[in-house]
């Protein structure tokens, strides 16, 4: 149940058009998902070349996070924030067009820039208008907005891409510029600028926020989530769960099943990090989630695979909405502090990047079952790193550093 000083706090509209806008983003991401590589092939290039094309909009947004940062701090992150959707609407609008190998590349990795522009700028702005109080809670709500909408993208650009390859492209640019107009038209400008009255305190740095030994652990436990969920689960996986089934369906139901886990307990999670503080679910969630992504490699028929999964997306619902808030926590709503989070963003892009690769080389010389073992224990170490670590929550009782 909710306690009675929880209940009173309420969730702040602008914090409800960031999620809707969220939800409209991850609905038109997962449009192009399962369609993006297939364009590419069309260009009669190979796997490698295909996949590259994927991965380009993780290395512009890495490459980019430093820049999106300062410019927050600089503009503040209402305009950051549309003008990000926009490139990224325009970068889609232009894929849809593209006539040759190279112009997708160039058109994808744009869009990656914009991409960094308006999540950074998402995350800042929850940090600014979430209630301390009810932080988890918050980000809970924003993550499922974007898992409902990844679940739901891919179903439906399945189906559009049966008219024409392109289609799917051309919604999705359009439903950032959806998007876009959303946050622009009711998400006032007005609320987000600083009491008059209030002093202006200086931009958070990153040295600065280094010397916190909770944003320190952030950086690892973000590492970790970026290598093993979004890198490894998604590139990895579904060439695991074909050497168990031929059918084409397991993949498929593997990453929903992780998707479905995830989100049946985000909600409770929130809650229960805004209960007990943030610390406790976070290493909570790296342990069920790094154990069971440990021994994925040893499922040996497509109901296991499944149910490790779907237990796996368990633990990292318990993590996401703990870790963002302590981002949160850190950062505060009195300072601007764009590239702090951006460094916190990086370090997940960086792992997604870099996890594939090294993971898909231990793959061809040693096996799936040691690949998913060290992606496991990347997070179980993660988990040790929270152990020293102070709690950020305003119910923490630990205050030192």
């Amino acid at each position: 149940m909710t306690s009675s000083s929880e209940a009173q706090v309420r969730v702040p509209a602008e914090i409800w058009v960031m999620v809707v806008a969220a939800f409209v983003i991850a609905v038109g991401y997962g449009l192009i998902a399962p369609v993006l590589p297939r364009f590419a092939e069309s260009f009669d290039v190979s796997v490698t070349a295909a996949t590259i094309v994927v991965s380009i909009f993780a290395v512009f947004r890495l490459l980019f996070a430093p820049a999106g940062g300062a410019l927050i701090d600089k503009l503040g992150e209402r305009p950051v924030y549309i003008s990000g959707v926009l490139i990224v609407a325009l970068s889609t609008l232009a894929v849809a067009t593209a006539n040759s190998y190279w112009q997708l590349i160039i058109y994808r990795g744009l869009g990656g820039i914009g991409s960094v522009m308006f999540t950074v700028s998402a995350a800042s702005l929850i940090v600014r208008l979430a209630p301390p109080k009810i932080r988890g809670r918050v980000s809970s709500y924003y993550g499922g907005a974007f898992l409902i909408g990844n679940v739901i993208g891919p179903l439906l650009g399945g189906l559009l891409a049966e008219i024409a390859i392109w289609v799917p492209f051309v919604a999705y640019g359009v439903a950032l510029i959806m998007a876009a107009a959303v946050v622009g038209v009711f998400l006032s400008g007005a609320s987000l600028r600083r009491d008059p009255a209030t002093p202006a305190l200086p931009v958070m740095t990153v040295p600065e926020a280094l010397r916190d030994s909770a944003f320190r652990s952030a950086l690892g436990s973000s590492f970790a989530n970026g290598w093993t969920n979004f890198g490894v689960r998604v590139s990895i996986l579904p060439l695991f769960a074909a050497t168990i089934a031929t059918q084409t369906w397991v993949a498929g139901a593997a990453l929903t099943a992780f998707a479905v886990g995830n989100a049946s307990i985000l909600l409770f999670a929130g809650r229960i990090t805004d209960r007990i503080g943030r610390r406790r679910p976070i290493i909570v969630g790296l342990l069920v989630a790094g154990s069971l992504t440990a021994v994925l490699g040893l499922a040996d028929s497509i109901w296991l695979l499944i149910t490790l999964c779907a237990l796996a997306g368990l633990g990292s619902g318990i993590l996401n909405p703990a870790q963002q808030a302590t981002v949160a926590d850190i950062v505060g709503p009195e300072r601007a502090a764009g590239k702090v989070i951006a460094t916190f963003m990086m370090l997940s892009d960086f792992g997604a990047i870099v996890g594939p690769i090294l993971v898909g080389l231990i793959v061809d010389t040693a096996g799936y079952s040691l690949g998913f073992a060290l992606s496991g224990l990347m997070m179980i170490a993660a988990a040790i790193g929270w152990l020293p670590a102070r709690e950020t929550a305003p119910v923490g009782r630990d205050t030192g550093r």
